[in-house]
This record gives C-alpha cells, sequence and structure tokens, in this order.
C-alpha cells in the first residue's frame, strides 16, 4: 500500500469545509460559515460559488433525480433544516422541527433509492454561528439520526430512528441498504466516538447498533463514503495526538485495511469523482479542498454516471 499524495485545490479561507458531492462533472462542496455553495471544475481546475446564502448549510446529497439536498445548520438561529434546492434557485423546506421542537443542527444527508432523505441532527457548539456557542438554544432533548418519508403533495414526514446517539455525525448505507453506517463524534470525554452499523429493518426502522471501530479518547469519524467493494472510506484524527489526521478504509466489518495521512489539521469529510470515479476529494476544519487518486472506485449513488 503506498500513501496517497494529496492535491491543493482550493486553499484554506480559514473556516470550515464540508459536503463533498460529485454531480457527474464536477464536485460541488459547502464553505459553511460563508453560507456558500462551491463547485469545483476539474477541467478548468477553477473552484466558483455555485449557490450563495445557505444558512450554514453543512452536507449535501444528490437522489435519483438529480436534486441536491442540503442540511442547513442556520445562520439564524430559526433557520435549522433540512432542504432541497430546486433547480429554478428556490429552496424547498423538508424539515425543521421534531415534535414541534426545533432541529439541533442538521449535519449530514443521505437519499435511499425510495427516495426517503435521511439525515444526522447533532449540536455542536459554534457550528453554526454565534447563537449555536449557547446550549440554551438547543429544544431537543436528544441529538438523533432521523428518516423524512415522502407524502402526497411533496411533504414529508419525520421519524426518529436513534435512540442511542449523542452527536451523529456522518451516514453511510451498505451496498445493499441493509446497514446504515453512523459515526458517533462526541466532543465531551464521556462522549463515544465510534464507527457504529445499524441494520436496517422491515418498515425501514433500524436495530441495535453493532460498534465497527472505537477511536477512544481521539477525534472520531467526521463524514465518509463507500466504494464498489462495499468498503468505507473515512475522514477522522486530529493534530492532537493518536494517529494524527488521516483517510482511513474501513471494511464492511470494521476492520482498518488502510490509513492515509493528510496534510491538515482535521479532515471534515470525503467524496470519489472524476474519471472513473479513483479520485477521492477531501474537506478540512481549514477550509482546503483536496484531492487524491486512488486505487479505489468510489460507489456514487446520484446522479448516475
Amino acid at each position: 500500500m503506498k500513501n496517497w499524495t494529496f492535491e491543493t485545490l482550493d486553499p484554506a479561507y480559514g473556516a470550515v469545509t464540508e459536503g463533498p458531492t460529485w454531480d457527474g462533472s464536477g464536485l460541488l462542496y459547502t464553505r459553511i460559515q460563508q453560507s456558500r455553495i462551491m463547485r469545483h471544475d476539474p477541467v478548468s481546475g477553477a473552484c466558483t460559488i455555485f449557490r450563495e446564502n445557505t444558512n450554514c448549510a453543512n452536507g449535501l446529497t444528490f437522489d435519483a433525480q438529480g436534486r441536491l439536498y442540503g442540511c442547513e445548520g442556520g445562520a439564524a438561529i430559526d433557520s435549522r433544516r433540512v432542504v432541497r434546492y430546486e433547480s429554478d434557485g428556490s429552496v424547498t423546506v423538508l424539515a425543521d422541527r421534531y415534535e414541534g421542537k426545533r432541529l439541533n443542527i442538521p449535519n449530514d444527508v443521505v437519499v435511499d433509492p425510495d427516495g426517503c432523505v435521511w439525515f444526522t441532527d447533532p449540536y455542536y457548539e459554534g457550528a453554526a454561528g454565534e447563537w449555536s456557542f449557547d446550549r440554551a438554544n438547543k429544544e431537543l432533548e436528544h441529538d438523533s439520526v432521523y428518516r423524512l418519508d415522502p407524502q402526497r403533495g411533496g411533504v414529508y414526514s419525520i421519524t426518529r430512528v436513534t435512540f442511542d446517539t449523542t452527536r451523529p455525525n456522518g451516514l453511510l448505507f451498505s451496498l445493499d441498504y441493509g446497514t446504515l453506517f453512523v459515526a458517533q463524534s462526541g466532543r465531551e470525554p464521556a462522549e463515544a466516538r465510534q464507527l457504529r452499523a445499524y441494520p436496517v429493518k422491515t418498515g425501514k426502522t433500524l436495530g441495535a447498533a453493532e460498534i465497527l471501530h472505537d477511536f477512544g479518547e481521539h477525534r472520531g469519524i467526521d463524514g465518509m463514503r463507500l466504494d464498489t467493494e462495499g468498503n468505507i472510506i473515512a475522514t477522522a484524527g486530529w493534530e492532537l495526538g493518536g494517529p494524527g489526521p488521516m483517510i482511513y478504509v474501513f471494511s464492511p466489518g470494521g476492520r482498518v485495511l488502510e490509513m492515509h495521512p493528510v496534510p491538515c489539521r482535521r479532515p471534515t469529510n470525503c467524496a470519489f469523482g472524476g474519471p472513473g470515479l479513483t479520485t477521492l476529494y477531501v474537506t478540512t476544519i481549514e477550509g482546503f479542498l483536496f484531492r487524491a487518486r486512488t486505487e479505489r472506485v468510489g460507489r456514487l449513488l446520484f446522479p448516475a454516471q
């Protein structure tokens, strides 16, 4: 195994980049604190503004129709929501409350083949502007994973699907959609930092989690993607200790297959793209966008190549 070489495509702007997702010919990613979605064009090499005023958008994903979804953390206290960005420039709000209370700070999102939208909703202090430093603004008593089911009239129902998470972060389905992988990414010493696997049961509820990997006292997984063999490619680690900032490659059962150092303090997320889907794009806490050529082939869900 050789280490991957990371090339800088967009220099650090001083805050967090996140949400990388391949649109079929280029890479979309978020600059959270600037409330922008950026796009990298691998042909020209340019990184340009794709969309502005995104309320500190974090995770992004596409559905089978090529529609773009985002987790908006809320540049304002009342803008914590999961949305769909329409082609005409408008925004459709899918969910902003659970049982009448505002969501925490929606973080990452995936859409399954049936059009159900799954998202994580942790409360990370400071993740979405000044208001988010104050935990008194947290209305829900839990940090959970949710499923949004499409209903008649274009609305969505919301269902809580985890009851054991404290700060769920990245999430990812297995190749057969029989397992939902969730990054349990606590900040406090008493909070776990684990890669968890939840079996998807009849009715799209989740069974008991299996802990595939425990990061102990060090920073766990932030974001992750799948390759065509079902392996999990994940961003984890930090500059404060342990193995350091890394791309981990886990088998579906949680065995560490590879580790690749990343030249940053903390990698935040990753996505495959480029010809043959062998290029891995990586975002970071400082605001970089990196690219590495790999020997792995990414499993792109939507849009189809």
